[in-house]
């Protein structure tokens, strides 16, 4: 299967993309809210949902609750939430299925592959999940992956393509490290690694801490903090101290300063304590960065000012000083770049392709990528 020359198998896992629900609630925070509704819906991304006042009802619909107890987190009293799209790749081509330009995300990759010969939803496939949580909550998920991956394989009679963006890429490795090697020898070509944060991204400390509305003027980032702080995921993404400087400031207020050695008192400071818990499940999930075991194309954004520390002057209520260093806006480069630690810890190739000048997001609709993506399918 190795020598297989021309592959036509893809799929993605992204994080941001659609998620619907469907309410049947006992109680609401708003009488404009949504009781009870007879369909699902689209809870992200919908623009509609975050005007003022609309987004109290979309905040409590969409924030989760942790229990000490599972260790895992659950939807609200009747809020029925559901990943739309698995094996297809319309909810993964725009974020708004309203299709608005500002939606755009796998839209130019899908439709070049369109171009090349493929065929979307056959071998072309998306595999979108629950990216408010963790790994370790999306069981169910992985083994549908595994199924239709092996079911593309052996239709295509040749291994897959793995492609994956920014929180994309822990699942994914999550995935392999979870694999057999002689499964990940029959079933996988080569993995293409978009932006991907392997040491955590600084700019979820000011998510937790003062919440993040990002740069949507109608929405108080104090009043979205409410849910994105109960969204496991965000901790998980955390900076990792296998890579950071455990002297370097993340966060500095006029009292204090935090390290990568202080998120327990970071988490009693901002009084979300669930929050030190949720670390503690999740840190371990890939902390190891274990190679993954396939051919590895690791492109990444470099040259864009990416928040690395926030100076407070009224922690966590006021939004902070933003302190910048490299990367892609999003994904700061020394985190971006731990690919580059598996080069002789796998036999199997890594390839690191920086992308001078390219945001997180943007690097998915440029040409450069489409054709570093063109190459990797069509190798022999």
């Amino acid at each position: 299967l190795s020598h297989v020359k021309y592959v036509k198998n893809e799929f993605w896992m992204n994080p941001y993309l659609e998620l619907e629900a469907k309410l049947d609630k006992p109680s609401v925070v708003h009488y404009i809210c949504y009781k009870k509704t007879e369909d699902y819906f689209t809870l992200w991304l919908n623009l509609e949902l975050l005007v003022p006042v609309a987004i109290d009802c979309w905040i409590d619909n969409m924030r989760l609750l942790y229990n000490h107890s599972t260790h895992l987190t659950e939807a609200p009293p009747g809020v029925d939430v559901r990943v739309p799209g698995f094996g297809q790749t319309y909810s993964l081509e725009y974020l708004d299925p309203s299709k608005r330009s500002v939606g755009m995300y796998y839209f130019t990759i899908v439709q070049a592959l369109v171009d090349w010969g493929y065929t979307r939803d056959d071998d072309v496939r998306g595999a979108p999940y629950d990216w408010r949580k963790a790994p370790n909550e999306n069981k169910e998920y992985f083994l549908r992956l595994q199924q239709m991956i092996e079911e593309m394989a052996n239709k295509a009679g040749g291994p897959v393509v793995l492609i994956a963006h920014s929180m994309g890429n822990m699942y994914t490795l999550y995935f392999l490290n979870h694999q057999t090697q002689a499964w990940k020898d029959r079933y996988i070509k080569a993995y293409v690694s978009l932006g991907p944060p392997w040491a955590g991204v600084a700019k979820t400390l000011r998510v937790m801490a003062t919440g993040d509305n990002n740069r949507i003027p109608v929405i108080s980032p104090l009043k979205i903090r409410t849910q994105q702080r109960t969204a496991v995921s965000t901790v998980w993404l955390f900076p990792y101290a296998h890579t950071w400087p455990k002297d370097m400031v993340l966060v500095s207020t006029p009292n204090t300063s935090y390290t990568v050695q202080d998120y327990q008192r970071f988490f009693r400071d901002i009084n979300y304590e669930d929050g030190w818990a949720m670390r503690q499940d999740t840190e371990p999930l890939v902390s190891a960065l274990q190679p993954p075991g396939v051919p590895v194309h690791c492109l990444y954004g470099s040259g864009i000012p990416t928040p690395q520390g926030y100076n407070y002057t009224n922690f966590p209520d006021v939004d902070p000083t933003v302190i910048n260093g490299d990367g892609d806006g999003t994904v700061n480069l020394l985190s971006a770049t731990q690919c580059k630690r598996w080069m002789g810890q796998q036999k199997q190739p890594v390839n690191m392709f920086e992308l001078p000048g390219n945001e997180h997001v943007a690097m998915l609709l440029n040409i450069t990528t489409v054709n570093y993506i063109k190459k990797v399918l069509f190798s022999p």
